[in-house]
């Protein structure tokens, strides 16, 4: 019994300070942001790129449990993932929560041709054309009608419109 007591108070701070340092190493892995990349359309492929041409590029924006999520209309896409868009491309901004309002900002210079934020719900979704070509760190909000606490949330993400 002593020898077990002993084993854990002994190799027990070794584990936790280990436990430590793999979770502060996976958060640093996901703290990269594609806009900081020096060439950031290089991360555009066929799987991450949403609309074409004929067809465009629908976002669900929603309030969540931890904030708000943007999520592109491309399979297996992730909330908040980024996701990259043609040049001409329309984007459907719109929310498949009942009761929900948001607002997609992209700041300024103008991604569509105005530098004002994209406002909508789930009753009113919001077209917008990709315009000007760059990579666009944005953020969504979403707020549920009704909800007494915690009825807004909001989140980051980035999307790159390529020439």
């Amino acid at each position: 019994m002593r020898t077990q007591q002993s084993f854990f108070i002994r190799t027990g701070p070794v584990i936790c300070l280990l436990l430590l340092l793999s979770c502060v190493a996976a958060l640093a892995q996901n703290d990269k942001y594609a806009c900081s990349e020096p060439n950031p359309g290089s991360l555009c492929s066929p799987g991450n790129t949403c609309g074409s041409s004929s067809s465009p590029c629908i976002v669900d924006v929603k309030r969540s449990d931890y904030g708000a999520s943007a999520t592109p209309g491309i399979a297996d896409a992730k909330a908040n993932s980024t996701f990259c868009v043609k040049s001409g491309t329309t984007i459907v901004w719109k929310s498949t929560q009942k009761n929900t309002g948001f607002v997609v900002d992209f700041g300024s210079p103008a991604a569509f041709g105005s530098d004002d934020a994209i406002m909508g719900g789930a009753t009113r979704p919001i077209s917008v054309t990709a315009q000007k070509a760059g990579c666009y760190k944005y953020s969504a909000g979403a707020c549920i009608s009704g909800e007494i606490q915690g009825m807004c949330g909001s989140s980051t993400a980035e999307a790159i419109i390529l020439p």
